[in-house]
């Protein structure tokens, strides 16, 4: 089976076109570099947090991107990278946060985010050759203030939730939703304003 050469005149590295948005290889030596950071910190972070002598803090803070104060993560945490997230203060995020951060993921001030939430921005092609030959891109997520995400809320990729609203629990989040509004079910639809 050959492949096709998808990047013949596109001299940038894989893991430029993944942080430029475009398609790419995850399959690359660089980036799986960066994504085993990602894993050691992340097992660094549950140890630190079980510890008790508060420097979690400073790992959660190497891990991630940006993290405001008071944030409660609580572990385990599973991410891809962790540099394209951030996370507003006063947030509280409980057990099993998946965050799939190929491209930005950005969550709010003051949110709750419940347990076994996946944050995913990865896309793959829908046409077959193209996914057989490892291509995938990502779209980034943004979650505003105050929002609620219900235990084992799926966001999908290049979604955006409006300030103050709530995620049902088990929502699946396949387009925007707007502030102010509670949504639920499969897909995720506003069902009353706040």
């Amino acid at each position: 089976m050959t492949t096709t050469d998808h990047f013949a005149d596109d001299p940038r590295t894989q893991l430029e076109r993944m942080l430029a948005g475009d398609l790419y290889i995850a399959d690359d030596p660089e980036i799986w570099q960066r994504q085993k950071n990602a894993m050691r910190l992340m097992a660094a972070y549950q140890e630190a947090y079980l510890s008790d002598d508060g420097g979690h803090g400073a790992v959660l803070a190497e891990l991630l991107g940006s993290v405001g104060e008071g944030v409660d993560l609580r572990p385990p945490l599973f991410v891809d990278y962790g540099s394209n997230i951030s996370i507003g203060a006063r947030t509280f995020v409980n057990y099993h946060l998946t965050a799939l951060d190929v491209a930005r993921i950005t969550i709010g001030e003051d949110c709750q985010i419940g347990p076994n939430v996946q944050l995913l921005t990865p896309t793959h092609p829908v046409e077959p050759q193209p996914r057989r030959d490892k291509l995938e891109a990502a779209l980034p997520i943004t979650i505003g203030d105050n929002v609620w995400l219900g235990g084992g809320v799926v966001v999908c990729p290049g979604v955006s939730i409006g300030d103050n609203s709530v995620i049902g629990a088990g929502a699946v989040v396949t387009r925007d939703i707007p502030a102010h509004v509670v949504a639920v079910g499969n897909p995720a639809r506003p069902v009353r304003s706040i």
